[in-house]
């Protein structure tokens, strides 16, 4: 499963890359705008960070298919390497994605809520379908249960599109949608690093270093030739 951050700060992603197995990044509007910085020079920034072989996906603005085209062109020229432009699966959306597929721009649907949705996305060319987990479950729904049909209908009919789970409120969700068959997930940087946390890990590890000291000494060095 691909493991990518959902953040625009440069420093947050440098330190998860460092740290973490991460795959790429996802932006969207609402955070470049935290940021405070000007777009295109801070994606082509957080580009030169994660290289050419992690993914980045950069979404579009407009509302109307020919808008989101030129929009979702101009970046494609602008930005090198694995980039794909996120679309929200809107029909003028829909109608835009099928266009650039045609102009083999790789593609991720976002602001997935239903199956359907989903299907619909995948059929007019897009790489990745981003279903938006905790959201769904705000609307009394199970957003995981969803990305789990998404998997199956994809898997019915032998699409090639990846589901990448997105919006989460915990880490209980990224695993459920992992058992889900979720091929990637994108998560915000402080929800990644709650992934490996866990009381039990950090007790063991400072009991093993308890142990060692009180064998050996306080300024006992391991492993010395």
């Amino acid at each position: 499963m691909e493991i990518l951050i959902d953040s625009a700060n440069i420093k947050e992603i440098s330190r998860l890359i460092d740290l973490y197995p991460i795959d790429g990044v996802t932006t969207n509007p609402t955070i470049i705008a935290k940021e405070k910085e000007t777009f295109l020079p801070l994606v082509q920034e957080i580009k030169g960070h994660i290289g050419n072989e992690k993914t980045l996906h950069v979404q579009t603005l407009s509302t109307k298919a020919n808008d989101i085209v030129n929009e979702a062109l101009i970046l494609t020229d602008q930005l090198d390497g694995n980039v794909y432009v996120k679309i929200p699966v809107i029909p003028e959306g829909i109608k835009a994605m099928k266009t650039l597929h045609q102009e083999g721009v790789k593609l991720t649907a976002t602001a997935v809520i239903t199956p359907l949705q989903a299907l619909m996305a995948a059929k007019a060319g897009a790489d990745y379908v981003a279903p938006y987990v905790n959201r769904v479950s705000n609307l009394s729904a199970d957003g995981t249960q969803v990305v789990g049909e998404i998997v199956n209908i994809f898997n019915n009919y032998q699409l090639s599109t990846k589901v990448l789970g997105a919006s989460f409120k915990n880490v209980d969700q990224i695993k459920q949608v992992a058992l889900n068959g979720s091929h990637a997930i994108t998560a915000s940087p402080d929800m990644i690093d709650a992934i490996q946390e866990h009381l039990l890990t950090e007790w063991s590890v400072n009991q093993f270093s308890s142990d060692w000291k009180n064998a050996f000494g306080e300024n006992s060095v391991p492993f010395s030739k």
